[in-house]
């Protein structure tokens, strides 16, 4: 945080749709508005950004053909590179996180995961340290014909990197060695579901993921100490058959692990399921606030919306008995595509 601690929010968007690259806003601590919405012309497409530990660096990919992550300071009032953005060996990358001093890239178009590490003051090494090529296809044509990483993150205890395929209708787990990202165990999903993102409960025992290829989410038990995700229930989150492709994008888990919240694209809803055991029970959707909704983020009682095609990122406060998001406001942010908090 900068500026005597106040909170800030870092947007990502699509340049080449007329994104302004990486935004910055100031969080109101009253009701988590977001005001003085800043844009920064920095890499290409900086669609997913990750924030430091420490809240001093920011990392932003690149999701374009050639795939690249940076870094910046974001120290004082406007990010300022803080060095050269660095190749991932991979086409669009669409995601990133931190884990065991690296950055990971999950790039959708290769289909792999790369790491780069970090140095002592946060900035990136000049090159990536190693490549996890995944392998495999599904039976959605033309969309699973290889493999697709979309998302990588570090799970709670900091043991695993967990990586969601599209593609491959899989999530993998994976350790580092020698800075390369080394296969753990692979876990198959239903085939043709299309796996997107996924999100960690807060009791560190369960995952959440959402499919984009039909519109469900997978619950998923979690065993940190042996690396192992075990697929337990699948719930949809549209009340009833879509008109057309839904495309579920984004998933937040509440702070207290009692509701699920999904974006779902084609429909342009968030859904409110309830955390039912080993399994989710759908209580309602309501609308996204706007168009296009590719990423969700959940901050205490409030969620933050990026709506890609209509440029704009909602905020909603969320009933703390029933789940249910109440639309706050929005700030205009051409083609937003992420939203960090920080």
């Amino acid at each position: 945080m900068a500026d005597g601690g106040r909170q800030r929010a870092f947007i990502g968007s699509f340049t080449a749709a007329g994104g302004p690259g990486i935004v910055t806003a100031r969080v109101d601590p009253a009701d988590g508005a977001l005001t003085e919405p800043s844009g920064f012309d920095g890499v290409p497409d900086p669609s997913y950004l990750a924030l430091s530990p420490d809240g001093r660096t920011l990392y932003a990919v690149s999701e374009t053909a050639q795939g690249a992550v940076a870094a910046y300071d974001v120290s004082g009032d406007r990010p300022e590179p803080a060095g050269p953005p660095v190749p991932v060996d991979g086409s669009g990358p669409t995601h990133l996180g931190l884990f065991d001093g690296h950055v990971l890239t999950a790039n959708y178009g290769s289909g792999s995961v790369t790491a780069v590490p970090l140095r002592p003051d946060g900035t990136l090494a000049r090159t990536a340290s190693g490549v996890l090529r995944h392998a495999g296809a599904g039976p959605h044509t033309p969309r699973q014909q290889g493999p697709h990483a979309h998302q990588v993150q570090s799970d709670p205890s900091g043991r695993w990197a967990v990586s969601v395929d599209l593609g491959t209708d899989s999530v993998r787990v994976c350790a580092l060695a020698d800075g390369t990202p080394v296969l753990h165990r692979e876990t198959a999903l239903r085939p043709g579901s299309g796996p997107r993102h996924l999100a960690f409960g807060p009791d560190g025992t369960h995952a959440y993921v959402v499919n984009e290829l039909s519109p469900s989410v997978t619950v998923c038990r979690w065993d940190a100490a042996a690396g192992v995700v075990t697929p337990l229930t699948e719930t949809p989150v549209l009340p009833g058959a879509p008109a057309g492709d839904a495309y579920p994008s984004g998933i937040a888990v509440s702070d207290d692990g009692r509701f699920v919240w999904t974006a779902t694209r084609g429909e342009d809803v968030l859904s409110v399921l309830a955390v039912e055991g080993d399994g989710l029970r759908l209580v309602a959707t309501v609308p996204c606030g706007g168009h296009w909704p590719r990423a969700l983020t959940a901050s205490g009682g409030l969620l933050y919306v990026a709506n890609e095609r209509s440029g704009d990122v909602t905020w909603f406060a969320v009933d703390p008995h029933t789940g249910i998001p109440r639309r706050g406001g929005s700030i205009a942010v051409p083609a937003a595509s992420c939203v960090v908090l920080g």
